[in-house]
């Protein structure tokens, strides 16, 4: 049983090392500027090697793109879990959502530039995960800021991923003195945008 454990274990490291590559690439280049020789080569094996892992680069695409939604959706969900009230549920979300978009930013491209190519089942289950998602932060937000408006609300917490997916046009860091720095003003802007759902509440606007 152990070697097969073994076995098992290093095949998943490199799905993983070929998924990693390839989204690099993608998102370098676009999906069809990228060969299946060329992601092999990245991980050191030949391109037929890939077929052993993945029927070919649109189900890599899939993958990608239906792994990180699950993912996003799985983690927000054990964040506002594990935290101690509202407010402490809503700045997990935000950190972990800041770490995904500095960390992650070539996923951020690809979907961007390249959802529209999955198949429709993977498509529909994309924006299934990330509607979802999106509901966990809009009851975690109307916790926080009870007086505004579920559409203020809404509309804030995809002004805020707007804001946080917007590393990738941000440059290495986003022009800052390293990751932590970017880290700290993604989360003060983000936790601003909330907070201004209270001041929209509490005063008239005028033009």
């Amino acid at each position: 049983m152990e070697p097969t454990r073994t076995a098992a274990r290093a095949a998943g490291g490199r799905r993983d090392q070929i998924l990693r590559e390839a989204a690099r690439l993608f998102a370098e280049r676009g999906f069809h500027g990228v060969g299946v020789d060329e992601i092999g080569a990245a991980v050191g094996i030949s391109g037929p090697g890939l077929y052993r892992h993945f029927a070919g680069k649109d189900a890599m695409l899939a993958e990608l793109l239906v792994g990180i939604s699950g993912r996003l959706h799985a983690a927000g969900r054990m964040r506002v879990a594990e935290a101690d009230g509202a407010a402490a549920a809503l700045d997990a979300l935000v950190r972990g959502h800041i770490d995904f978009a500095l960390d992650d930013r070539a996923l951020i491209i690809l979907h961007d530039r390249e959802l529209d190519r999955l198949r429709d089942s993977d498509r529909k289950l994309v924006r299934q995960l990330q509607r979802q998602y999106v509901e966990q932060w809009v009851t975690v937000v109307r916790e926080v800021h009870p007086g505004a408006a579920e559409s203020e609300v809404r509309a804030a917490v995809h002004a805020v991923f707007g804001l946080l997916n917007s590393t990738p046009h941000l440059g290495p860091h986003g022009g800052l003195p390293g990751r932590a720095a970017t880290a700290v003003l993604l989360h003060r802007l983000a936790l601003g945008a909330f907070a201004a759902l209270d001041s929209a509440h509490n005063r008239e606007v005028t033009y």
